[in-house]
């Protein structure tokens, strides 16, 4: 017995035409305006990333200011001669690599005392000398600052501590650090 074929040529009776029945298969319009949707959410996607970005940066670069703050205040009293360390780098040093000593204390991270870390600048300024006169230098006062390394696309503010612990910031991005920061 011989099968009857359908209009279409197919012996099993079934339609080849209706293709969105077996499939998915979508056409170049479809296909383009798919494309044009995923790209206008990237561009309100994109300004949204940056500035979370930014926000992390700051967040990081005021958490450093108090790693930084710790590593002053250790320093001062393991090392009482020379008060504050004037340069992150004597903070700084590879633990296990040598003994701690007042020229490379090891109480802060390799990262932080290079001075750069999470699109922020580092630096110990403003170092108050002792008044007394010792063989030693003795710093009695220090204030550290963290700049952004690319003003608008790495930070906005700028921010500063002392010897007294007070975090504050400089709008302007800079190290007129006038504003608290909570």
């Amino acid at each position: 017995m011989m099968l009857a074929q359908t209009p279409q040529g197919d012996p099993d009776g079934v339609s080849r035409s209706n293709s969105r029945a077996t499939g998915f298969r979508f056409t170049l319009m479809e296909l383009l305006i798919l494309i044009a949707a995923v790209l206008v959410l990237t561009l309100i996607a994109i300004p949204n990333f940056s500035g979370m970005k930014i926000e992390t940066n700051e967040n990081a670069a005021i958490a450093s200011l108090r790693s930084i703050y710790d590593a002053e205040v250790r320093y001062q009293a393991a090392y009482p001669a020379h008060g504050f360390a004037c340069s992150l780098s004597v903070l700084g040093g590879k633990p296990g690599s040598a003994s701690p000593s007042p020229q490379l204390a090891q109480l802060l991270a390799n990262d932080l005392s290079s001075g750069r870390k999470s699109g922020y600048r580092f630096a110990v300024t403003s170092c108050i000398p002792s008044e007394r006169k010792y063989q030693l230098p003795e710093f009695t006062g220090f204030q550290v600052t963290a700049v952004p390394q690319s003003l608008g696309r790495t930070g906005h503010r700028g921010f500063c501590i002392d010897q007294q612990g007070e975090t504050k910031a400089d709008p302007a991005g800079g190290v007129n650090c006038s504003q608290s920061v909570e």
